[in-house]
């Protein structure tokens, strides 16, 4: 489908969107001040490491790093290689989005025509999910990659985490949001068994390469060792870096503050992407009916109690608050927490990476305090954990 089919095909939703007020834009915090924050904040949480990078008119107008990488007390640098975790979708999806405009993939076309045979059919490899316990539901015929990355494929978040280890649909694709790092790997495997891809090679060449993100990788490279972030669990336990050997397109990118700072501005300027495929990235796909993100197949809320701004983009999150329209992604794994919020009339975006998790308790107030309110759906991203004024 063109590109201007696709985007007009979803405008609908955006439409739908409560007309909120525009408030100006509130100052940006200057540097002295969002390190006195973040210091407050780490010590409040508590949390050991965090790099900040901060977004304005679609430049880099602040960077820091603060407090440790590992537990011998060495510092946290902007150059440190840390784990993205659910980041990584948002550079697939960005990498994706190029395949799109390139025409090697179209996002409503079945993903069963890639394919050289039926899904179930392909051997069960470690790197995928195993395809043949699909093998009695015909809907995996149905599945694109506008569904995957949207979370409405239908899948848990990974086949390991059902109760009996098997893949299953559970609901019409397409019909609902529940987030699924599967959907991603099956898209992934789609672009390597059906088009012939390398997708780490790819998003190498077609991003990390383009955008000068030169400590960002889909998998582990030896020369990031010399500075390298382990993590702090919740019960401030240290566990070390995981060195990923293989490329995985739901959280595998190990990555530096100082990189994915410009991929947010790549996000944010659209920067080799049409105008249209850029606004498709983060514009509402499909509308999010849950109360929270996790667990992802809890009911749908009625109608009238859902958040109507909120909305599921192609790998990002999207709202609309008091500044305008935004997205937002987070990452997370037992001592990773990552966030990524951005507001888009202003082309504004704070990029948060902390290699201790409890350190996501924070992410509210510092948000906040450089952006002002813009509606970014906390609550909804971590349910009842305790946040941090």
């Amino acid at each position: 489908m063109p590109l201007n089919r696709y985007v007009s095909r979803y405008l609908g939703l955006l439409a739908a969107l409560p007309l909120l007020s525009a408030v100006a834009q509130p100052a940006i915090p200057d540097g002295a001040a969002i390190d006195a924050e973040v210091a407050r904040l780490m010590a409040a949480a508590p949390a050991n490491g965090m790099a900040v990078a901060v977004i304005d008119e679609g430049r880099v107008v602040h960077m820091g790093a603060y407090g440790k990488r590992n537990a011998a007390g060495e510092p946290l640098l902007p150059d440190t290689v840390m784990y993205a975790a659910s980041l990584t979708k948002t550079a697939f999806a960005y990498a994706v989005m190029q395949l799109v405009e390139g025409g090697r993939l179209d996002l409503d076309r079945p993903l069963a025509a890639y394919l050289d045979k039926p899904l179930p059919d392909y051997p069960t490899e470690k790197k995928y999910a195993p395809w043949v316990d699909l093998a009695g539901d015909p809907r995996w015929r149905k599945l694109t990659a506008r569904m995957l990355l949207t979370h409405s494929g239908g899948f848990a978040n990974f086949a390991f985490m059902e109760p009996d280890g098997k893949l299953r649909i559970h609901f019409e694709p397409g019909s609902r949001y529940a987030y699924s790092g599967e959907g991603m790997i099956l898209l992934q495997f789609v672009l390597e068994r059906g088009l012939g891809l390398d997708v780490g090679e790819t998003m190498q060449r077609r991003l990390f390469d383009r955008l000068g993100m030169r400590r960002t990788s889909m998998m582990w490279r030896a020369d990031f060792a010399t500075n390298l972030a382990d993590g702090w669990k919740a019960d401030g336990s240290v566990e070390a870096h995981d060195e990923r050997s293989k490329v995985r397109a739901a959280g595998s990118m190990d990555t530096t503050i100082a990189d994915m700072a410009r991929l947010a501005v790549a996000y944010i300027n659209g920067v080799g992407l049409s105008p249209e495929g850029a606004a498709a990235l983060t514009s509402p796909q499909l509308p999010i009916t849950t109360a929270t993100q996790f667990p992802s197949f809890q009911p749908e809320l009625p109608p009238a109690r859902r958040r109507a701004d909120l909305a599921a983009g192609l790998g990002v999150v999207v709202f609309e608050g008091p500044q305008g329209a935004g997205f937002f992604k987070g990452g997370h794994n037992d001592s990773t927490g990552n966030t990524w919020v951005c507001v888009k009339p202003s082309k504004r975006c704070v990029v948060i990476l902390a290699n201790d998790v409890r350190a996501e308790r924070a992410f509210p107030r510092l948000v906040r305090f450089i952006l002002g309110e813009t509606g970014a759906p906390w609550r909804w991203e971590y349910g009842n954990l305790p946040f941090v004024d």
